[in-house]
């Protein structure tokens, strides 16, 4: 599911529990966005900015962050199993109760 060709504009949006299995959301603007209990697994999120948005519970398995700015955003007890962030901005970022089982970083920038 390709959701933006270009830079889509979700700042503060409540996306909370929804199904973004797939999508692709390169270049988005989801600053502060609500994504809780959210279903993005398998989504692409390449210089997305993410920063401030809440991601608690979220299901991130196999998501592919790549420069993506996830500054001051709430990972708490969310599923990130194979994840992949490649230079992802993650000052602040709360990953507490997160499963970070094989996940990977790179190059992250504090």
């Amino acid at each position: 599911m390709k959701l933006c060709s270009g830079k889509l504009t979700l700042v503060t949006a409540d996306l909370s529990g929804a199904n973004l299995t797939d999508a692709d959301l390169s270049r988005a603007n989801l600053s502060g966005a609500n994504l809780v209990d959210a279903d993005l697994t398998n989504a692409k999120l390449h210089d997305t900015n993410l920063s401030g948005a809440d991601l608690s519970g979220a299901d991130l398995k196999w998501v592919k962050f790549h420069n993506a700015d996830l500054s001051n955003a709430n990972f708490r007890g969310a599923n990130l199993f194979r994840a992949f962030l490649h230079d992802p901005v993650i000052n602040g970022a709360d990953f507490s109760g997160a499963n970070l089982k094989n996940a990977s970083f790179s190059e992250q920038v504090y």
